[in-house]
């Protein structure tokens, strides 16, 4: 017997070159446990092995886009002392993803749920979105990297008050400091967010926005000096480019770009973030 769509913890939808990935636990605010933790690592993966897919776009169904570690599993660890991730894959596996990560944040996002959000590559909240760190109320600490990513979208004086007070920010307050990109009415975040991904598959080079995301994660932790050499060298590479030949002929004829799919040797990113337990 198989499971029912609404019984499922994670459901994913492939449409129009993007695939949808949805937190679909809505009765528990989309709470994280280790089967939801499988199906979201999993579905990455298809999507970046998969040339159907040229975007991702992470959700959450009902109200809550991911409201943290579910409490049975949270109960396990204090009995156990283990907090060690049960995946395979560390959270932030969607930096390494060669393709664009758009977080479609619904609703709330706290402990784990905002680390899940901030480790997508562009965030699109709804007005009813708020977010909280969470960890300091329950006597924990930054996990899973979040003290690497959360400074450097908002500096390390905010992110040290959001870590310390885990107080909860709502959507427009998290724009203005730059935890997401974009605030949209709740009704229109899913046809905001599909918007975004259907114009960087018409307009933008798959290969160009693989390449593109690697710089930007390897030059957060590189000098400029680094970061201008590695750029030189992949410059060289782009104009040997088929996609930089039609790029040229598509602006030429002003006709939309018809780029390739991503080579499957470019699934994934090599990159590499302090441990901070996976």
């Amino acid at each position: 017997m198989t499971d029912s769509p609404a019984q499922l913890s994670l459901l994913t939808e492939i449409a129009g070159g993007i695939m949808t990935i949805t937190f679909n636990r809505p009765e528990r605010g989309n709470a994280w446990n280790p089967d939801i933790a499988g199906r979201y690592f999993a579905a990455l993966e298809l999507a970046a092995n998969s040339p159907e897919v040229r975007a991702i776009i992470v959700t959450g169904a009902g109200k809550a886009f991911c409201t943290g570690g579910d409490g049975t599993k949270l109960d396990e660890i204090a009995n156990s002392g283990d907090v060690r991730p049960t995946s395979n894959r560390p959270y932030w596996f969607p930096l390494q993803i060669g393709k664009p990560v758009i977080g479609a944040i619904n609703g709330a996002a706290a402990g784990i749920g905002l680390q899940i959000a901030l480790y997508t590559d562009v965030r699109i909240a709804s007005d009813k979105a708020r977010f909280s760190t969470f960890f300091a109320r329950l006597g924990l600490v930054a996990e899973m990297g979040l003290s690497w990513m959360l400074p450097r979208l908002v500096g390390a004086a905010r992110a040290a008050d959001l870590l310390f007070s885990g107080r909860m920010v709502g959507a427009e307050e998290a724009l203005a400091m730059g935890m997401v990109n974009q605030v949209v009415p709740a009704e229109s975040l899913m046809d905001e967010a599909r918007a975004y991904a259907a114009r960087l598959i018409e307009t933008s080079s798959p290969w160009s926005m693989r390449m593109m995301k690697s710089q930007l994660y390897a030059d957060l932790t590189s000098t400029v000096g680094e970061a201008y050499g590695r750029a030189i060298e992949l410059a060289d590479q782009s104009v040997l480019r088929g996609d930089f030949r039609e790029g040229l002929k598509a602006l030429a004829e002003k006709r939309m770009p018809r780029f390739d799919a991503l080579e499957p040797a470019l699934a994934y990113i090599d990159i590499t973030l302090p441990d901070q337990g996976s």
